[in-house]
Formats: structure tokens, sequence, C-alpha cells
């Protein structure tokens, strides 16, 4: 079925079909031009005839480096249902730049023990980095999971193309972006607390750069208010933004600080707010969120999705809630989980008709790779935006475009690092 990308976002046509047939319909599997394709979940076929002949081949690891990247937020960001200030964002992000002996490099965030530079080096020098990745399908072995992202902006590199184009679209695949930064600041400093007035300040910022969704965190009552004056607060400071932002899509966060009862007593609160989704009211029970679904369905609130898998995911719990169809969103981090790792989850997720956001907090740079991600596969109703400002990192056409964030058609990843001083 053909499908305009730009209608995969469109608000008028996903609320008027099925959620699931949405999800489901906005994912293309495609093949890429070393000739692999999707033959089931999370297995891929390669054509190893066909991969010799890659450029890739003639490329050989022979360097490794790290070095740290500034990617600040614009704003300091406060506290959450179970964590305390934020602060103002990574001002020394450690990366991995893979070089190779033709003169081409890749970079990108790590993830797990990476050891020192040199451990790595005698891990990949001297492999010819077809040997390391298949542009189609990702990583070749979990041994490389700490430097899938440069690994994947290395191959982009060496062939010339953006990484949402390894599998064969011709286009990306777009869909909206949120803000991920509408935290409890109504709360500090502690000594004088600014007030929701501080909540909408924030929200009126992140409207002038250009989103249309906010995620709002919940759970003032987890720890840092009394229960009930902090269900209270959260209530207020979603209807306040809501009055504010009436034409904004509105997610809320509760980080697991939330009961079933107390997630319901905040949603008979907020009668008039139409939620696009819930996230992490509480740790996945499969009868916890059967509970809470059938509220949301008994209520009228058959189109707010549900959505779960960040933190700590307990991974059969949430393979239950897909077949159930309790679940409609997987939140797994892009880079934690693993870029591959999603590559090779798609199909299954479509076959289930369950959406894919990857969790990108913490950094700006995850929300570019999930938008590459998103843009080869589909399949997600929203993307999380993480904001930077003032720092050293080039973001090229990484960046938000009417309401939707588009991955760059630089090769890799287009995302430049910054020169270093000699």
């Amino acid at each position: 079925m053909k499908m305009s990308r730009e209608s995969l976002s469109n608000d008028s046509s996903q609320r008027s079909m099925n959620r699931r047939r949405f999800l489901g319909r906005s994912v293309l599997v495609g093949t890429s031009a070393i000739g692999t394709a999707a033959v089931g979940p999370g297995v891929m076929q390669t054509s190893s005839a066909q991969a010799a002949d890659s450029p890739l081949t003639e490329h050989r690891i022979d360097r490794v480096e790290f070095r740290t990247v500034s990617v600040p937020w614009p704003r300091q960001v406060g506290r959450n249902s179970s964590k305390g200030i934020h602060g103002r964002g990574p001002a020394e992000l450690r990366v991995c730049v893979l070089h190779t002996d033709q003169g081409a490099s890749g970079w990108g965030q790590t993830q797990g023990k990476t050891g020192k530079p040199q451990d790595l080096l005698e891990a990949v020098q001297g492999k010819n980095v077809a040997e390391l990745i298949d542009p189609a399908t990702g990583i070749r072995s979990e041994a490389y999971h700490a430097i899938d992202i440069p690994l994947h902006d290395l191959a982009g590199v060496i062939l010339d193309q953006p990484v949402w184009a390894m599998t064969g679209v011709a286009e990306p695949f777009l869909t909206k972006v949120y803000s991920g930064m509408i935290y409890f600041d109504d709360l500090d400093p502690a000594d004088d607390p600014a007030g929701i007035e501080q909540v909408l300040k924030n929200c009126r910022w992140d409207y002038d750069y250009g989103y249309r969704q906010f995620k709002v965190k919940i759970g003032r009552g987890n720890q840092w208010m009394s229960p009930q004056a902090g269900l209270q607060r959260d209530i207020d400071a979603v209807n306040a933004i809501h009055q504010s932002f009436p034409d904004v899509g509105i997610l809320v966060d509760g980080n697991n600080g939330f009961t079933v009862e107390t997630m319901i007593q905040f949603l008979e609160g907020i009668p008039d707010v139409p939620l696009f989704w819930i996230e992490e009211p509480f740790h996945e029970t499969l009868a916890d969120w059967t509970k809470l679904k059938d509220y949301l369905f008994a209520h009228g609130r058959t189109e707010t999705l549900r959505a779960d898998g960040e933190a700590k995911p307990d991974l059969p719990v949430l393979q239950k809630l897909q077949k159930t169809q309790t679940l409609d969103v997987r939140l797994e981090d892009i880079c934690g989980h693993g870029f591959t790792k999603w590559r090779r989850q798609m199909p299954g997720l479509v076959r289930q008709g369950v959406g894919a956001s990857p969790h990108t907090w913490g950094s700006a740079l995850k929300t570019a790779y999930t938008a590459h991600l998103i843009g080869a596969y589909g399949n997600a109703p929203t993307i999380e935006g993480v904001t930077t400002q003032g720092g050293d990192v080039g973001f090229g056409e990484n960046k938000i475009v009417n309401a939707q964030y588009r991955p760059s058609s630089a090769p890799g990843f287009g995302l430049a690092l910054p020169t270093q001083d000699e």
C-alpha cells in the first residue's frame, strides 16, 4: 500500500482510524543495495555475494578514539516523580570516533562498557567495515553493541547515504515530535517555588521552538509533596497547559510514580484534556495495565495510547501486554536497547500492531538517531525531542520542521563532530 509519508502524522486521519491499524500501516521494511530483506521477526537474510561488492569491504578500521562533546539543554530541567533536579544537560558527553585506513570516519554515542580505546581497537582493528555491520540490518555481532551508533554513522559515510536510507527507502517516514522537557519546575527553587507559571513559561519556550506536543511529567505526590497535594498539583498543571495551549497534544509520564487507583484519580481530574498517551504510570504488570485500559475504554479514552518499556523493562511482561493488545507503544532506549535491536524488533512490532518510540532522554543526539530509525521504518506515532542549545555539535538538517523531526539527508546521521583543537 502506497501512502504519503506526510499523511502518517496527520491528526485528522490518525483519529479517524483504529490506532493499531495506523501503527501497523506506517511501516516499510525495504531491501537495500546489498540485497537484504526481512524474513521474520528480528531475522534478516543477507546475500554474502552482493555484500562482498560493497564499498564497506574496502575500508578497514585502523584507529579508535574517544572524545567528549557538549549538547546542553536550553534551560535547567527539574525533578520528576523519582529523581531530583536533572540539571542543564550533557557538557562532556563521551562519544566514540571510528577511523578507517581510507580516511573515512564515523562517530556517535557509545553504550555500556567500552574499556580503553586500545581495548576496543583490538576487537575491531584490521576488520573491514562490512565484517562489522550490514547496512540493511545492523551490527553483525552483539560484541559491537557499544559502538552500534558509530558503526551506523561510519557505514553511511562510506556509502554516501543517510542512515535512514539503508533499508532502501527513497524518502524518510516523518512523524510528530514532542518536547520531553516539561518537568516539576514549579517546585523549585526550594526556598521560593516558582509555581505552575514556570511550567507554562517552559511550555511557551518549547512551543516557540516548534513543538506541538508536550510530554508532561506527573507524580509529584510520589515523594516531593503529600500524595493528595501532589496529585492535585499534577491535575492543575495539566489542565493549565491544556487551557493555555489548546492546539498542543499532551502526553503524560508518571515515571512509575502511580498506582492504578491514583492514576484513575488523576484522569478523573482532567476530563476535558484529550491525552495523546500515558507513559509508565506504574511498573508494568499485566493486571495493572489491563485495569487501566479497561477504565480508559469505559470512559471514552479509546484514542489514548498506552506506552511502556523505558525504565528497567520487564521484557516478558511487555510481550504479554503486546499480545493482549494492552500496550500500544514500546519505549526502550535507542542506545541502551540498541539501534540494531530496534531494527530487528520492528517487523514483529508491526505484526502485533505495536508502535515504536525509543527513549531518547538526556541527549539531543539520541533524538536524531531515533529520527533516522523511524525515517527508515515508520511505525511511530511520535518521537521524543530533547532540545539542545549552545553546544558544539552541528545538527545540520536534523531539526524540527512543521512540528515533525526531519532526519538529515547527509551521509550517516548528518551530525558534525566539533573540530578538535590542535
